[in-house]
């Protein structure tokens, strides 16, 4: 059984989930429209690798705090309904068959808060995800983080914290389309990269890498 580790945004589907969920949020007027600009701009800081996700995650938050788990979770399923959902790529959903036919060991590690993650991954039939912990009291979300963000390195100190012992990547494979998971994708003994950009193209091309176009 070898492990196959995912990516979720821009590379399971076509779009970030943190920023559908963000316009979910402003939509249903839990975030003031001026908002969603500044959410932009910090995911074009992102895309070119110079984010920290510290702030990003402060700030998109911010209108979950004091607000109930349940309350939450319905807000999360209707998204995922609307605006998630239909964006996932058919040519991922296979892969994770094919995967899971084979009896490997699936895992998304992601950089999106685990109550946006966790639902998607259900819908897929992936049971094991890294993502963002959010910080709970009585109940309710503070709007805060715990514990190691995994974005870029955090997301191996993640995973080597989960597996432990039991991390084996011989024969592992991991897929990605973004910059910021160059110490995941160095980790595994199979890279892939999905609708990579430039940088990670030019890398991939370099190091031998498989470059996979979805989504036409």
């Amino acid at each position: 059984m070898a492990l196959a580790l995912f990516d979720l945004d821009d590379t399971l589907l076509d779009g970030d989930t943190a920023s559908l969920w963000f316009e979910h949020m402003v939509a249903r007027g839990w975030a003031d429209a001026a908002m969603a600009q500044q959410e932009q701009a910090l995911m074009a800081r992102y895309y070119a690798g110079t984010l920290a996700m510290e702030e990003y995650m402060a700030f998109t938050l911010s209108p979950l705090a004091d607000r109930s788990q349940a309350e939450v979770a319905d807000e999360v399923a209707l998204c995922l309904t609307e605006r998630i959902l239909p964006r996932l790529y058919p040519e991922a959903q296979a892969l994770l068959q094919r995967y899971r036919e084979q009896g490997d060991r699936l895992i998304i590690v992601s950089a999106s808060g685990e109550h946006i993650v966790r639902p998607v991954a259900a819908h897929l039939g992936v049971q094991e995800v890294l993502a963002i912990e959010l910080e709970q009291a009585d109940g309710r979300y503070t709007g805060r983080t715990q514990g190691v963000l995994s974005f870029q390195a955090g997301k191996v100190t993640r995973l080597r914290q989960w597996l432990g012992d039991e991390l084996d990547l011989l024969g592992s494979h991991g897929y990605s389309d973004s910059i910021n998971d160059l110490p995941l994708l160095e980790l595994v003994q199979h890279a892939h990269v999905v609708n990579p950009g430039e940088r990670l193209a030019r890398l991939a091309q370099a190091r031998g890498w498989e470059s996979l176009q979805w989504g036409g």
